[in-house]
């Protein structure tokens, strides 16, 4: 069969870049064998544009919204399913300088489309013991990202342009104008996948790191929570009375199955936040894969100018995926210039 690209990976990057390389008219065909452990069936989908304890505002998150609500509302329609919910989170504050330092930031223009000195808490103020303070996080989101994997594999699934299996380098031919994998041919190959990509013999050069979260799904009866809240851990509204709860992360792991530990330390937080009974239905686990200067890898091989990579999206993955997708069609099709922040090349530079 002939393509014009093949695609290794199926989880965000490669579903995003595929999708995009799609809609300007090309054919694709995917390798992935499918992971009940793969970071997309974990993460909660989270677009946040202020993270962290000193209320920063996310990495070109300006640039990065309008594209990322564009993109998954554009596959809700084609997919026909849900996947983008805009919610704001309700951050909570524990002492006097944090509430200090949250007030700074909403006076500071840059921030103030999306932060808020007096949130709605909404339902939440009768069923969880109260912080000091609170804050509200505005156009945020979250985005059914294992759903969305799930439902483009199938519609890959029904045009026969998806392979099943594990990606086998050995049986990858690359030549000057093409690549031929088994019986596929394409004009380039993307590599897309994820924590896996540690092994992948082309871009070992680049410093490729892991990190395993774990989060826990419970049913609140009764709760009703129209927001998220973040208070440590996040409470994130999933459906009717299920909610996803997360996460931890560690960059020190022995394997990528679920712990005991992780599901105590949630289960615990979650019972010191809610006045609520609560019920434990599911307990997921995941390597994602990190970037030293958290930023994305996206470029071509030195030597193998049909050879791209798109990976490295991290745990703001919902959020830069669409946008860098984008910047990456167009450097495939059009040989646009790759922003420096993202090129692979910077990790060879010595300016």
């Amino acid at each position: 069969m002939q393509y014009d690209a093949l695609i290794v990976g199926q989880g965000l990057a490669g579903t995003l870049i595929s999708w995009e390389l799609e809609k300007s008219g090309w054919t694709v065909c995917h390798v992935d064998p499918g992971h009940e452990r793969a970071a997309s069936n974990v993460a909660a989908g989270l677009m946040n544009p202020i993270t962290g304890r000193r209320y920063v505002k996310s990495w070109r998150f300006d640039d990065l919204l309008p594209i990322a609500r564009a993109t998954y509302l554009e596959l809700e329609k084609a997919l026909g399913i849900n996947l983008y919910n805009e919610y704001g989170i309700i951050r909570s504050l524990f002492n006097h300088r944090e509430e200090n330092d949250w007030l700074a930031r909403t006076g500071d223009p840059a921030y103030q489309p999306y932060m808020l000195d007096e949130p709605r808490l909404a339902s939440y103020a009768d069923y969880i013991r109260p912080a000091y303070s609170y804050g509200e996080v505005r156009q945020s989101a979250q985005v059914y990202i294992g759903r969305l994997i799930k439902a483009y594999r199938k519609r890959l699934s029904a045009k026969n342009a998806i392979l099943e299996e594990a990606f086998d380098y050995q049986r990858l031919h690359v030549s000057e104008h093409s690549v031929r994998y088994g019986q596929a041919t394409a004009r380039c190959v993307v590599f897309a996948e994820g924590a896996a990509a540690a092994k992948n013999p082309y871009f070992a050069h680049l410093p490729f790191g892991g990190a395993k979260g774990q989060a826990i799904w419970v049913r609140i009866p009764g709760a009703d929570f129209p927001k998220i809240l973040k208070q440590r851990i996040f409470i994130v509204p999933w459906e009717k009375d299920i909610y996803w709860i997360g996460s931890t992360n560690s960059n020190h792991f022995e394997h990528d199955g679920p712990t005991e530990e992780a599901r105590a330390y949630l289960t615990e937080r979650l019972s010191d936040i809610l006045t609520l009974p609560f019920e434990l239905l599911e307990h997921r686990s995941a390597v994602k894969p990190t970037v030293k200067d958290r930023r994305p890898f996206l470029g071509r091989h030195h030597e193998h100018p049909n050879l791209y990579i798109f990976n490295g999206l991290g745990t703001k993955g919902t959020s830069l995926g669409p946008y860098w997708a984008v910047h990456l069609r167009d450097f495939i099709l059009k040989n646009s210039t790759l922003d420096r922040e993202v090129d692979i090349r910077r990790f060879s530079r010595r300016d």
